[in-house]
């Protein structure tokens, strides 16, 4: 019987909230270890001892210490602990879910992260001021670049890589829907195909879906509120 994993996260970080998502969704039993990003506990010397790189996610299975979250679903996976319907078997299947989630790297995450952290979390935090209109639209570009290659590429079926749901479309999706904190929603005329993605990504994953992104929901509307 495998054991059960400690599993460190917080829910602000996207890839935190994909796993924490399949790890419900897969009945996958873990040590829930919350780690607070806004109190900065990623960087004490005891989570040091978790996670050399001081960041979230983490998994410790025993005397294991694992980072970074396309491996942790990877060895969990290998080890029979990882829903076998978000993370196919079967070579061809798992190969097309691998295909995603090396390749949103370089696109999805990197312009919806970038755009996230500039126009929300830094300015928010007093890091950085907020940019300027001009830098807002070339930020927004280039994340509409990337939903535009979603769009053409990997949507020809309900979901990313087939007809099921796998952990592709929770990595995407959870990046995508941080931006709502930056008051960006997909626009469903100029991106029909992943703004009805995200809508299935999100029926097919509740309520675990909703629960993951509450925070996101609760501040990017009075967000909205204070702009009335």
């Amino acid at each position: 019987m495998s054991s059960i994993f400690k599993f460190y996260y917080d829910l602000m970080s996207q890839p935190s909230r994909a796993l924490w998502i399949s790890f419900k969704l897969g009945k996958t039993p873990f040590k829930d270890c919350p780690v607070a990003l806004r109190k900065r506990e990623q960087l004490t010397d005891e989570y040091k001892q978790i996670n050399r790189f001081q960041k979230v996610p983490a998994l410790v299975d025993g005397d294991f210490h694992l980072s970074e979250s396309i491996a942790i679903l990877r060895y969990l996976s290998d080890k029979g602990q990882f829903s076998e319907k978000l993370y196919p078997k079967n070579i061809k299947e798992r190969a097309r879910v691998d295909e995603f989630l090396e390749w949103q790297h370089l696109s999805v995450r990197m312009s919806c992260g970038y755009y996230f952290m500039q126009a929300w979390l830094l300015p928010i935090n007093r890091l950085a001021p907020k940019p300027s209109a001009e830098n807002i639209d070339k930020m927004i570009k280039n994340v509409e670049s990337n939903l535009s290659l979603i769009e053409r590429l990997w949507l020809d079926n309900d979901f990313l890589t087939g007809q099921q749901l796998t952990v592709a479309d929770l990595f995407g999706a959870t990046e995508i829907e941080q931006l709502k904190l930056c008051q960006y929603k997909v626009n469903e005329k100029k991106f029909p195909k992943v703004f009805k993605w995200l809508q299935r990504v999100r029926q097919e994953s509740n309520p675990y879906f909703d629960e993951a992104h509450s925070f996101i929901s609760v501040k990017s509307k009075q967000a909205a509120l204070a702009k009335l």
